[in-house]
């Protein structure tokens, strides 16, 4: 069976969305320089967006939630583009942090609404291949979007990539105006569920191991993606050229993850996420032991990126599954339990550089997340043999 057309509508609204959230990591030499800033100061510009995405999902989700979910979406991305345009005009490094938080808090927004409306669009058997087409935007970003904001600010100065980021968000934007249904506040769409009762569901110790582990993961991925540049031209030794290239491979990579998840992760979730977990740990330290040799760091990016959005992509559609009674607020906490660990991730891995420990050092703290998510894994597992209960209907972590 296919999915509406309305879901690909939403991937594709995401990849405008998801350029900019990951494009920073082909920039942030060129924004340092022209800006008078350290490394790790650009990096927190990283930072900024997903603390953004972090406040911004349930904030602008119980703000949008009486709002027809075209005229939700259609603000949201608004907004969006306006602070990006803002973002390309200002020479002033503190406007352009704020510009990235707010513009974070409406993606932050846009992506929990169209998680919940994407799931809402399909039967129980598609809701894993509605989660990831969604989620595919961002990996598409990264295939197509992220290597190309890296050769417009290579060739035209960063703030190129953001011009570009606002012209790609107008076509996603008259496609939802098209596809997404309108019209007043129940157009096929259930009465909201009473914030306390959703905020009950979203506190419940079925769904804080699987917040916290996939907060976890997602660090670990944003930690090491953030300061991918600098890693390939300070420690591998390649060339500027090569940035967009490998930064290309990790999205492919990671197309392929969120592709797999959405079909097979639903099959044996614990095996996969478990699998994928710690594939990553090894991963990330091995990705950290060959920095100095090109060759196994380019066979490493594109399977990295394959590891950590397989594993997130799985994550979100259990975290979903888990918060079905909470419909308006399931979104925003699988968003912000994402961009939790994209806030953490950048701010621990310029500590490491701050401190002097080198250009692989983000990538052993990468390495060093995972296996503190391991840890919150092992702990559900080991409570729930304790206890003999399944908090969730299935096996957990």
């Amino acid at each position: 069976m296919p999915l509406p057309f309305a879901v690909h509508v939403l991937g594709l609204a995401v990849f405008a969305q998801g350029t900019s959230e990951f494009m920073l990591s082909g920039l942030v030499s060129s924004i340092a320089a022209d800006l008078g800033v350290s490394l790790a100061a650009a990096g927190l510009l990283t930072s900024a967006f997903a603390v953004g995405m972090v406040l911004g999902a349930p904030l602008m989700a119980l703000f949008s939630r009486t709002w027809p979910r075209r005229r939700a979406l259609l603000f949201l991305l608004a907004v969006f583009v306006a602070v990006h345009i803002a973002g390309a005009l200002t020479p002033s490094y503190g406007v352009l942090l704020a510009t990235r938080f707010v513009g974070a808090l409406a993606n932050a927004g846009f992506w929990a609404v169209a998680l919940t409306a994407a799931v809402s669009m399909v039967p129980d058997r598609l809701k894993g291949r509605a989660t990831a087409v969604v989620v595919g935007g961002v990996t598409i970003a990264c295939v197509v979007g992220v290597p190309a904001g890296a050769v417009l600010g290579e060739r035209w100065g960063w703030r190129a990539a953001f011009w570009a980021v606002a012209l790609v968000s107008l076509p996603a934007f008259v496609a939802i105006l098209r596809s997404i249904p309108g019209g007043v506040r129940g157009d096929r769409e259930a009465a909201p569920v009473p914030v306390r009762d959703e905020l009950r569901v979203l506190t419940g110790p079925r769904l804080r191991p699987t917040l916290l582990t996939m907060a976890l993961v997602q660090g670990a991925t944003f930690c090491a993606f953030s300061y991918l540049e600098p890693l390939l031209t300070r420690a591998t030794g390649l060339g500027a050229a090569w940035v967009p290239a490998a930064l290309a491979l990790f999205g492919a990579g990671a197309f392929l993850g969120v592709t797999v998840a959405g079909r097979y992760a639903e099959r044996r979730p614990t095996a996969f996420l478990t699998y994928g977990m710690v594939a990553l740990a090894l991963g990330w330290s091995a990705l950290a032991l060959t920095a100095g040799r090109p060759v196994a760091v380019l066979v490493l990016i594109p399977l990295l990126g394959l590891l950590a959005f397989g594993t997130g992509t799985a994550l979100i559609t259990r975290l979903l599954g888990q918060a079905a009674g909470a419909p308006t607020l399931a979104g925003a906490s699988a968003t912000a339990a994402f961009n939790l660990g994209a806030a953490v991730g950048p701010w621990a891995g310029g500590l490491a550089l701050d401190a002097g420990l080198g250009h692989r050092a983000p990538v052993w703290v990468s390495a060093a997340l995972m296996g503190l998510a391991l840890v919150v894994a092992g702990a559900r597992r080991a409570a729930v043999a304790v206890s003999g209960v399944r908090g969730d209907g299935v096996t957990p972590l």
